[in-house]
């Protein structure tokens, strides 16, 4: 049904990516980005970093640029000597959780059935690693592929899709806590799912925005022009493992597009423009409305949002379309620069167990902010960033402090790449950006912003969320 030949997953690179295709204009990109299908993408450390599902092993494509991808030479990252899991190697999705990026995969001995959910972890904080096996994970003795994580009220869950396709049960998803970022805990939780056929819910995936999470997933038969993107919803706060919580989100959200030549658009993932400011959709999709697994290649479109807080994906474009590049990518670079990272942004936030979630207040950022007490200067909450240029950056924060305990004077620290800080006296000022100061970054480089105490004391010290802006 789905993918019954791996050589589909596999065929050389469309005509459009081999050598000798046209250079891109600048200031513009064109699909496809890949031969390959279910990618992943993420934008870190000044690039763009892509994987798709190849068969046998794991590659990863680099590249400064989005149009580069097309062009970019795979650095294969993993293969597996385990003969029970280093075949039908399907839908790599790459992740950074802590100083570590995490590739979680589905693979089999050969036997569709026997397909699992994987994940193998960086030696260091490299998406291109090297990388080692970490685990088998959300393992039910059952058919289980497309697991990926997602973040949710400051916690982390695994979402995959199980038994269907004439293996014991109708196609579903399923979630269930996450531990580690390598292990799951807890019961797992069905979660209905429609989709306007019977036979498939695969590649659900998390995308964060206006107060809500969105858990977009695939249904029907990837090999049908009909494959597409359905959409379910959980408001900030609720609790993702109670089914009910869930809106079902009615009809396709992203579907063919005939009068472009664009059939079977799915299996996609979200990332960010560089500079933060754009929310990009990768998916892939085929030009031919045959039934049929060959064909299918990664293409990458920009996406906004509705007056009613949910996304709006567009429709899919033409092979060949010149699209603009994401915000801040060299061919796009931005006129003005602002970027905000909160508790919940996955990667891009840590902080001690001391640092534990509260709902001390409605006025804040973010649904949920970190609240420690007491807490020292040896102690921040971090929140990183990569900025697209060398240049200097105001840094605000929400609610980074509040009063301590018997009036003794609380202080936030910021230090910037490391090298820079600052001391703010930061009383409670009733939920509101308040600017720490000016610091001077490098483009590419994780630039880090610590909120603290300037010194240790019984006081508290509340982290809502921090915005970098270029001056």
């Amino acid at each position: 049904m789905r993918r019954l030949a791996v050589l589909f997953t596999t065929l050389i690179m469309t005509a459009l990516l081999m050598p000798g295709a046209p250079a891109h204009a600048a200031g513009t990109f064109t699909n496809p980005l890949n031969g390959s299908a279910d990618p992943t993408l993420t934008y870190a450390n000044g690039f763009y970093y892509l994987a798709t599902t190849l068969g046998d092993r794991i590659g990863i494509w680099k590249s400064a640029t989005l149009a580069g991808l097309a062009s970019a030479s795979e650095n294969t990252v993993w293969r597996d000597g385990d003969g029970s899991r280093n075949k039908q190697m399907w839908a790599p999705a790459l992740y950074r959780f802590g100083q570590h990026w995490y590739v979680y995969y589905t693979a089999s001995d050969g036997v569709d059935g026997n397909h699992r959910n994987y994940v193998i972890e960086s030696d260091g904080d490299d998406p291109l690693g090297p990388y080692h096996f970490k685990a088998r994970i959300a393992d039910w003795g059952e058919y289980a592929i497309d697991g990926e994580p997602f973040v949710h009220n400051g916690l982390m869950y695994f979402a995959w899709a199980g038994p269907g396709r004439g293996m014991g049960g109708p196609a579903q998803l399923y979630l269930q806590r996450m531990d580690t970022a390598w292990s799951t805990t807890g019961s797992r939780v069905a979660l209905p799912a429609s989709g306007g056929c019977t036979e498939v819910r695969e590649g659900p995936v998390g995308l964060h925005g206006h107060g809500r999470l969105f858990l977009v997933y695939s249904s029907c038969d990837t090999g049908k022009p009909d494959y597409q993107l359905w959409m379910k919803s959980i408001a900030d706060g609720a609790d993702p493992l109670v089914p009910a919580n869930w809106t079902q989100h009615a009809g396709p959200v992203f579907s063919r597009n005939d009068a472009a030549g664009v059939f079977g658009p799915g299996h996609n993932g979200f990332f960010k423009s560089p500079d933060g400011s754009e929310d990009w959709i990768v998916y892939h999709g085929k030009t031919t409305s045959v039934y049929t697994y060959a064909g299918r290649t990664t293409r990458a479109q920009k996406i906004s949002w509705n007056a009613d807080g949910t996304p709006n994906f567009g429709r899919p474009y033409a092979v060949g379309t010149k699209l603009t590049p994401p915000s801040g990518d060299p061919d796009n670079p931005p006129s003005s620069w602002s970027a905000i990272v909160d508790n919940t942004t996955e990667g891009r936030f840590s902080a001690s167990a001391n640092w534990g979630l509260s709902s001390y207040s409605g006025q804040r950022y973010g649904a949920d902010y970190r609240f420690a007490a007491p807490v020292s200067a040896s102690d921040p909450a971090w929140y990183k960033f990569a900025v697209p240029e060398t240049a200097t950056y105001r840094v605000d924060a929400w609610w980074p402090a509040l009063s301590g305990y018997n009036n003794d004077t609380p202080y936030v620290v910021v230090t910037a790449s490391g090298t820079q800080s600052i001391h703010v006296d930061q009383r409670y000022n009733g939920g509101a950006w308040r600017t720490l100061g000016t610091f001077t970054l490098t483009a590419g480089d994780e630039n880090k912003v610590g909120v603290s105490r300037w010194t240790s004391g019984t006081g508290y010290v509340i982290a809502d969320a921090v915005r970098l802006t270029r001056v």
